[in-house]
């Protein structure tokens, strides 16, 4: 919604100085632990209200900056390349900060020091990093370009208030919206605490981040891929979107049966693991752009900042809802693992009774011609 009201150069301003702040805030040196609590918990706030503000820029960007047989890959490559922290976060912890399980001879010498200063270099680090994209975009990030490159770009919007009317009344954009925020939302879950799911079958959390690590590479990859091949042959979106979906719904039921294996008798070793668990990341992260942007081509012309800030919020609030369960229901993790090929199941069957439109696209096509 910012993108609509401020423009794409002060919202990402914005969002940027927000990050600068939360990461500088997690990084003052204070003695008193209260103090220093509260400062961490404010400055994951501060990141947490940029979060989503970035993570819905791409289809803007796209459509503000690129032509329209170059919007699938533009929408791809700002979305998923902002994956790529969460894959560095997968190796930066298991690789710079100790396991738990490594340091119990460190905390009974009462040598805690270490660790501190490990997760304190973390903390600068990201700081040092999240400044320096600040000072990029403030010295030099345009709004837009001289010239629209295309009808849609240069076309009017719809308000605020009648975009969320509008979404809110169409059926189509209701059923894809879910389609996209439930499997996406409780594989983000699923993701975060894969090192406790796998730790009863004696998975190293080390391992549990190399899983997330090549699933996000690979899925920013295909993604890429997969947009560029929207790109040459278009209007075909929903079939991208049903060949990833199934290969989700398989992946996951063939991970979620390979960690019951006193159940199922299935071989339980470290590539099977990785193979599942790599394709069933490679397959959701890369649905990402392909769902945005028929987002967008089903709600024309509510603005994409609008669509896809929607879909996003419903993604977060589902991830919510599984996280809160999993407070209460944390000492065995099938029913969490179950949740995976379910979601995916469902998905898949929304997508299938979904009819594709392609307005946005119709109009650049029809006007230029």
């Amino acid at each position: 919604c910012y993108f609509f009201i401020l423009g794409l150069r002060v919202t990402v301003l914005l969002t940027s100085s927000l990050m600068v702040l939360g990461a500088g805030l997690r990084c003052v040196p204070v003695s008193d632990l209260e103090i220093r609590k509260k400062l961490i918990h404010g400055g994951q706030l501060l990141n947490g209200l940029a979060g989503p503000t970035v993570m819905n820029a791409a289809p803007f960007l796209s459509t503000t900056w690129f032509s329209p047989d170059e919007r699938a890959t533009a929408t791809a490559i700002a979305s998923l390349l902002n994956y790529l922290g969460s894959a560095a976060a997968f190796l930066v912890g298991p690789l710079v900060v100790p396991p738990p399980n490594s340091t119990a001879h460190l905390l009974a010498q009462s040598n805690t020091q270490h660790i501190k200063d490990r997760i304190e270099a973390v903390l600068y680090a990201e700081f040092g990093m999240v400044s320096l994209i600040f000072s990029a975009a403030l010295a030099y990030f345009p709004s837009r370009p001289p010239f629209p490159p295309s009808v849609a770009a240069a076309s009017q919007r719809l308000s605020y208030r009648r975009s969320f009317c509008r979404l809110l009344s169409n059926f189509r954009f209701l059923m894809i919206a879910l389609a996209y925020a439930i499997p996406l939302g409780v594989f983000s879950g699923w993701s975060g605490v894969l090192d406790l799911i796998l730790t009863p079958i004696h998975v190293s959390q080390v391992d549990a981040g190399w899983i997330g690590f090549w699933s996000i590479v690979g899925g920013c990859v295909v993604g890429i891929a997969m947009a560029r091949f929207a790109d040459f042959i278009r209007g075909m979106l929903k079939f991208i979107l049903l060949l990833l979906l199934s290969g989700a719904t398989l992946a996951s039921t063939w991970f979620t049966l390979t960690c019951l294996t006193t159940v199922t008798h299935l071989p339980l070793t470290t590539a099977t693991l990785y193979t599942s668990g790599i394709l069933l990341g490679i397959f959701l992260n890369s649905s990402v752009p392909i769902f945005f942007e028929l987002f967008v081509e089903t709600v024309y012309p509510v603005p994409e900042g609008i669509s896809c800030g929607v879909v996003t919020f419903l993604s977060n609030v589902f991830m919510g809802v599984l996280l809160f369960f999993l407070t209460f229901y944390h000492t065995e993790f099938s029913w969490f693992n179950w949740c995976l090929p379910g979601s995916c199941l469902l998905s898949l069957l929304l997508i299938l009774c979904f009819r594709e439109s392609y307005d946005r696209l119709y109009l650049d096509v029809v006007v230029s011609v």
